[in-house]
């Protein structure tokens, strides 16, 4: 049978209109967030847009965090604001089932007759949180092209002058939560622009460049064209089930199995390592934190580690009076720098999928004047709130580490040091297409 003339271009055109489709999808713009290091508190802040007219603000990050919160207290205003009332599917869809059911002022952003609430967490510090009214509101946050993206309605909760607490950054009036929660950005982001639910965090160890949060897939290419998510190392993610009412469900903190800590290859076992795993009351087990400047560890594992970390330095390393937080502290003299670090006796972290995470000494020192070197990880304090965590992996250690929240798959991607592949989580360019 013979094939008409105008088959062949038809073909043409449809495959040509597959490809470009296919092409735009997979190359569509990808929100993210600037984070930049603030030097005075050590916390990690980022920018968003909000309400309409849209006003900047400025918010901490807050990795465990079960959403996104701002203080109302000072005024909030805008003409799109929405107030979703209890019982209805938006309330549900949150899992926000409380109710404010009387003001005893005009209705506001802080108080709302008969709409859902949550609570938001100050978890800096000695933490403080309050009932919070939901709020829905006009999100414009940064994206991979350069342009950014707008969702229409975005969930947040309000919080007051109490949750803010005097301690927050300069200019910060909220924080960020990117928790395991339906109501975190990586959630709603995710749900409104239909990708995976995934996140990776990159974060700068300089406080005058910025570092990063992706939302959706990679691949993510750092200066020099350096794909950084290629070599990526996976464990599982691990959810801590006990409920504590004041989050309404399980913990929001991004939990990974850690089964022993290892010293240039020696392992630390002057400690109780079932403390490394989370027991029947929601205790122990090893969370990562960006709230938490420096790794916080159980007494008798920090005790341990010090321990190992001194007898591991070499004999001609002297080392001197401990400087506040930290407990162990050396003369730089005789330590000599390298792509990662000082170089110094590298930590691991065995991992319940047998990978091993490994902290070298950018990671794993932190230097208080030009003749001082400190191992930067901090004893917990009797009076930390809960939940209780044996080890929580802080900022320090996590930075210039490309971090993948896989939320889809349950795992944790995790590059260890980028600075030993000649980049940093400084080398993204935010004006340029990605």
């Amino acid at each position: 049978m013979a094939i008409s003339s105008s088959f062949f271009p038809l073909v043409f055109l449809c495959c040509l209109f597959f490809i470009v489709t296919w092409s735009v999808a997979k190359t569509s713009p990808r929100p993210i967030l600037q984070v930049t290091k603030d030097a005075k508190t050590l916390q990690y802040v980022t920018q968003v847009s909000q309400r309409t007219p849209l006003v900047h603000v400025k918010l901490t990050l807050d990795l465990g965090g079960q959403l996104m919160w701002v203080n109302c207290e000072r005024g909030l205003t805008s003409s799109s604001i929405s107030y979703p009332m209890c019982g209805s599917p938006q309330c549900q869809l949150l899992n926000a089932p409380s109710c404010l059911s009387q003001c005893f002022h005009i209705p506001s952003p802080l108080c709302t007759n008969k709409s859902c609430a949550s609570t938001a967490i100050n978890t800096i510090g000695s933490s403080a949180a309050t009932y919070a009214p939901i709020n829905g509101d006009v999100l414009k946050i940064q994206s991979t092209d350069g342009k950014g993206v707008t969702v229409p309605r975005f969930y947040f909760a309000c919080g007051n002058d109490m949750t803010t607490n005097n301690n927050l950054a300069s200019g910060v009036t909220g924080m960020a939560g990117l928790g395991r929660t339906v109501m975190s950005l990586p959630a709603q982001l995710s749900s409104y622009f239909k990708f995976d639910r995934k996140f990776t965090l990159c974060l700068s160890s300089s406080t005058t460049s910025s570092g990063v949060v992706f939302f959706g897939d990679g691949p993510y290419t750092l200066h020099p064209n350096v794909n950084v998510s290629s070599s990526l190392s996976y464990t599982p993610l691990i959810i801590n089930p006990y409920n504590y009412t004041i989050y309404g469900d399980a913990f929001p903190f991004y939990y990974i199995g850690v089964k022993s800590i290892k010293i240039n290859n020696k392992r630390v076992s002057t400690f109780d390592e079932s403390l490394l795993s989370i027991n029947a009351h929601g205790y122990g087990g090893t969370a990562i934190s960006t709230t938490d400047p420096y790794t916080v560890l159980e007494t008798s594992i920090y005790l341990a580690l010090v321990e190992a970390f001194v007898n591991a330095m070499p004999k001609n390393v002297e080392r001197v009076p401990f400087v506040p937080p930290f407990g162990a502290c050396f003369s730089s003299k005789n330590i000599a720098s390298t792509s990662r670090g000082p170089d110094v006796p590298f930590i691991d972290l065995v991992l319940q999928s047998n990978n091993v995470w490994r902290i070298f000494g950018a990671n794993s020192m932190v230097r208080v004047n030009n003749d001082v070197l400190c191992l930067g990880f901090v004893e917990r304090s009797p009076l930390t709130l809960l939940p209780i965590v044996s080890v929580k992996i802080g900022g320090h250690q996590i930075e210039d580490n490309l971090l993948k929240f896989d939320l889809k798959n349950s795992k944790l991607g995790f590059s260890s040091s980028l600075l030993g592949r000649s980049t940093s989580c400084a080398n993204f360019n935010f004006t340029y297409p990605a």
